[in-house]
């Protein structure tokens, strides 16, 4: 069966993604080209304002999809009896791939090949195997995807300053907070010892909802955690009194399992 390519960009609100749209766009058309998004129900509301300026500035359409149940990751874990950590987040397989898969079919059934475009730079580039091969398993047919960004060798500050200076578009409040990703709000279980320390920092009041959900957790699973601190599990209460009181082990010894982005951030 031949069908006609449609290039789809996978959007998470993000600059680097926001930009792999827009040379999609300029390569292949807007009749050919569409945003997809999908929503962990998390994420920061300035993001919608962000995902539907780049929708309107690049003239694509944008289609925003989330979990047939409402589902978020906390219901995710609770349901799976399973804490997304730093290894594994199953909110990541259940709330992005699951829906992009979805997509895939969907428009394959009305006659479109889709190509999967990704924004992962070039700092990135030991990751752009897994992904392939992570749609490649999930889809009933192989899927192709593509990185921009690591073909043209262009990086994340270069991108930011044209989202903002040459679209005039402002980036993601999470940027200006000091993270280093827009997605889940802050809440991204992947997120690692700075990422929490900051979000305590910052926004207080979110870092106590991750706090409640792991108890939560803890009760019905045991000692499992989000944190890790040289393998072993740190709740986030025991790590919040670590901050408070000042005693905040920063240490060569320590191994912290920051920076490890699930499939959320890939795009």
């Amino acid at each position: 069966m031949n069908r006609k390519i449609k290039h789809v960009a996978m959007f998470s609100g993000g600059a680097a993604s926001a930009y792999v749209a827009y040379l999609m766009v300029q390569k292949h058309g807007k009749e050919n080209s569409v945003l997809f998004f999908t929503d962990t129900l998390w994420e920061h509301p300035d993001n919608y304002r962000f995902m539907y300026d780049v929708a309107d500035y690049i003239g694509i359409d944008f289609n925003h999809v989330q979990d047939e149940d409402l589902r978020t990751p906390e219901d995710v874990f609770i349901e799976t009896r399973f804490l997304g950590n730093s290894r594994l987040a199953k909110c990541s397989s259940e709330l992005k791939v699951k829906q992009t898969v979805v997509y895939i079919e969907k428009l394959r059934d009305e006659g479109y090949e889709p190509i999967l475009y990704f924004g992962i730079g070039p700092h990135e580039k030991h990751r752009q195997q897994n992904l392939t091969e992570l749609y490649a398993h999930h889809a009933l047919e192989p899927v192709e995807t593509r990185f921009p960004l690591i073909d043209a060798n262009i990086k994340d500050i270069n991108l930011k300053e044209v989202i903002e200076n040459e679209w005039k578009i402002k980036l993601p409040e999470m940027y200006y907070l000091g993270f280093s990703h827009a997605n889940c709000g802050g809440r991204c279980v992947r997120g690692g010892l700075n990422h929490y320390e900051h979000l305590f920092k910052t926004w207080p009041e979110v870092y106590k909802k991750q706090e409640e959900m792991e108890e939560k957790l803890r009760e019905m699973l045991g000692n499992v955690t989000i944190l890790k601190r040289n393998s072993q599990p740190l709740a986030l209460k025991e790590f919040r009194e670590e901050i408070e009181s000042g005693q905040r082990l920063r240490s060569s010894d320590i191994t912290e399992e920051d920076e490890v982005p699930c499939v959320c951030v890939f795009s």
